[in-house]
């Protein structure tokens, strides 16, 4: 039996296309670190393994302080859920757990 999956997947498409575009989009400078981030740890990984963990174990550490501060100042501002759940391109529940994990490593 040959199940027509063509409408609900187009309708899927359609509906992740309208939530990338309501997320707030990275500057085009970072969007280029990070790529050349990945580059050279990809890199690293193979050729310098070491040296690839420790670069990710000081880049966890800027990730956490980073993202403490970003959370906090959220609150400061008294930015609603919602808002935040919209401009990471995810649900309010998904949103919670993400600012949750910075705030409780």
């Amino acid at each position: 039996m040959d199940v027509d999956l063509s409408g609900p997947i187009a309708d899927y498409e359609a509906h992740v296309s309208v939530i990338r575009d309501a997320a707030v989009p990275l500057p085009a400078e970072l969007t280029g670190l990070l790529t050349d981030l990945v580059r050279v740890l990809d890199g690293l990984a193979v050729e310098e393994p070491l040296v690839a963990l420790k670069a990710l174990a000081d880049v966890r550490y800027v990730i956490a302080r980073t993202g403490q501060d970003a959370v906090h100042e959220l609150a400061a501002r008294d930015v609603p859920l919602d808002e935040v759940a919209i401009a990471l391109g995810t649900s309010e529940g998904a949103a919670r757990r993400y600012l949750n994990d910075y705030l409780h490593p």
